[in-house]
């Protein structure tokens, strides 16, 4: 998890004593700092400080300063409606796991998806799905930072210094200002500072959609999208492990055409709830069942030997499912699942792929025979053609059937709906591309409602305290402690979601 904040620090006034007041110095010349900074290094946390940035961001913060008081100013408004609805967000989450009422259904939904739907594959993470976390976190920190130093320049406030920070194992980073001289500035701008950060980090988030939504139209003349799926990655323990191989390209999931990874997704989800429900049959010769093995009974149920599969004969409108095994021994057989690719399909269980309008398409010499469904285990059949022959099927591609659990199979190979026009190697610049516009949209996404959060030590601190200091019906002493009570409630509120949420995943 990356976390951006800001620092005060408190100094020395800048200023002079003519009479009996205080005369501040103007904010506008920029103070160099001395490029000895102190950086900490401990069992638990460490920091690194430089004064690098601080000039040529204040000079570009000082030369557009009205265009970014306009800009920091949508930002303000927005980024005190993100802490309104998280704060809401959290409160009903809260009274939800305290079992207080039952939520709100598109919430749920929404929660539920983003956060199971994401870590539902932990166990497929690798070392450049790490890397890709890192690059994101930096990235995202960095503009999250960018924010509130430009409208700090815009606004006249010098940068002591900025720095990044390792705290256990939590990456960082955050912007120090002089106290005194945010003392010295309208509470409205000062708000724009530390609402800065949330809006830059939202604007990287709508970014990164618009691009992702683009990228198939920006490397259009490079590579193909959503024709058919090409394989990037098939585990050793992937059960396809041996089946495809990198670069084989997927054009048909059990009868139907694949083109992106949701529709593989898709079809997949609705072929494991339809396993039951529905049936395939191919036209096997009579010969061929006639010299075909018959099944073994264990524990009253039909078994076959070896690699082989229990398949049963239909009439071409009648279903079958795990009753079957009850069916007379005359009616099943052991046959190889592959060896009925490639005969004609009947029943009714491919769709819109074969229509017989109620007549069996087998001919007198043979019969309608359909793999027997076990409990929990689908049959599917995948239709690849390997990378150097494109999608000429006939020449060089090839079918194969799966039996076992579908939606495992689906999630245990990655594939891409990116194909080279001219290079298979180069296949990898939008995959990487892709992969790393999604992460940053993720980690950016997080960052923002974070810090949104009445928690201490984030920017909802901050932003919480300077906003109730404009309501000036409010004493020192009530704003004090509503303040008070916001953090520490928010703050326990946080974990205990959190720490909800971990349990959850974990169980997972």
């Amino acid at each position: 998890m990356a976390e951006g904040n800001i620092q005060v620090q408190r100094g020395r006034r800048t200023g002079r004593r003519t009479g009996g007041g205080t005369t501040p110095r103007t904010l506008l010349p920029l103070r160099r700092v001395s490029s000895h900074l102190s950086n900490s290094i401990s069992c638990w946390y460490c920091d690194f400080k430089s004064s690098v940035f601080n000039e040529p961001l204040f000079q570009f913060g000082r030369k557009y300063f009205r265009w970014l008081r306009i800009w920091f100013s949508i930002g303000m408004g927005f980024s005190l409606t993100t802490l309104i609805g998280v704060t809401l967000i959290i409160l009903l989450e809260s009274a939800r796991a305290l079992n207080l009422y039952n939520g709100i259904p598109w919430l749920n939904n929404i929660l539920n998806g983003s956060i199971f739907g994401s870590y539902s594959s932990l166990y497929n993470i690798t070392v450049a799905d790490i890397g890709y976390m890192c690059i994101s976190s930096i990235i995202s920190v960095s503009i999250h930072e960018l924010g509130h130093a430009l409208s700090a320049t815009s606004e006249g406030i010098q940068i002591e210094y900025t720095a990044v920070f390792l705290a256990v194992l939590f990456p960082g980073a955050l912007v120090a200002f002089n106290d005194d001289l945010l003392q010295m500035i309208p509470r409205v701008a000062t708000l724009r500072i530390y609402c800065a950060g949330i809006w830059h980090n939202a604007a990287l988030c709508l970014v990164c959609a618009l691009t992702l939504f683009l990228l198939p139209f920006i490397v259009y003349p490079l590579y193909s999208h959503g024709e058919s799926l090409m394989v990037l990655d098939v585990s050793r323990k992937s059960p396809l492990y041996g089946h495809l191989s990198p670069g084989d390209i997927i054009t048909m999931l059990d009868g139907a055409h694949v083109h992106t990874t949701k529709e593989w997704m898709d079809i997949s989800y609705f072929l494991e709830k339809q396993k039951s429900q529905t049936n395939k049959g191919y036209c096997v010769p009579n010969l061929e069942i006639a010299g075909s093995k018959n099944p073994e009974i264990m524990d009253n149920k039909f078994t076959c030997p070896n690699d082989l599969t229990l398949f049963t004969t239909i009439s071409c409108n009648s279903r079958t499912n795990e009753t079957d095994h009850q069916q007379t021994k005359e009616h099943i057989y052991c046959f190889p699942a592959k060896g009925v690719l490639g005969e004609k399909k009947c029943g009714d269980g491919w769709g819109n792929l074969v229509k017989d309008d109620g007549n069996c398409l087998c001919t007198d010499d043979e019969s309608c025979s359909s793999p027997i469904h076990m409990t929990g285990v689908t049959w599917v059949e995948i239709t690849f053609s390997r990378h150097e022959c494109g999608n000429k099927e006939n020449k060089c591609g090839g079918s194969f059937v799966f039996v076992g659990d579908i939606l495992s199979m689906a999630r245990s190979i990655r594939v891409t709906n990116y194909q080279s026009r001219w290079f298979y190697g180069v296949v990898c610049v939008p995959v990487v591309v892709e992969k790393l516009l999604v992460n940053i949209f993720h980690v950016s996404l997080m960052l923002a409602l974070l810090n949104s959060l009445p928690v201490y030590y984030l920017d909802g601190e901050s932003i919480l305290e300077v906003a109730l200091c404009c309501f000036s019906s409010l004493t020192p002493r009530i704003r004090e402690l509503v303040v008070r009570s916001c953090l520490v409630g928010g703050t326990l509120i946080c974990c205990l979601l959190i720490s909800r949420i971990l349990f959850l995943v974990i169980s997972y």
